[in-house]
């Protein structure tokens, strides 16, 4: 099995498309089933929403700290360290101008494993 990227495209659908919306609150529905105790409005709008091809690497900051607790029962970790991982782990703006504060996972991931 390929992954080319390649191949990947975004919908193209727009926020009063119905179909997207649909899309958009399955996507809250089923966060809030597996993050228990978080409210919608809690939701960081990367967590239910796709970048382009969803392809993105990263995630905002509040994305990663909305599941902290989440991940502490499922990984056996301490929220404290998570949190710690979270911080070393945040990428700064370019320049501290452009762009916000994001986590790459996948760094996290590894990262969150090297702790075990």
């Amino acid at each position: 099995m390929g992954y080319n990227a390649a191949g990947s495209g975004g919908s193209n659908k727009g926020p009063s498309n119905p179909d997207y919306l649909a899309e958009v609150q399955a996507r809250i529905d089923t966060f809030m089933v597996h993050n228990p105790g978080i409210q919608k409005s809690e939701i960081p709008s990367d967590i239910v929403t796709a970048s382009g091809a969803g392809l993105d690497p990263n995630i905002s900051v509040q994305a990663a700290k909305v599941q902290v607790k989440r991940i502490t029962n499922i990984r056996h970790l301490n929220e404290i360290e998570i949190a710690a991982l979270i911080e070393s782990l945040t990428e700064k703006p370019l320049l501290g101008l452009f762009g916000i504060e994001k986590i790459n996972v996948l760094k996290l991931n590894i990262a969150l494993d090297n702790l075990k």
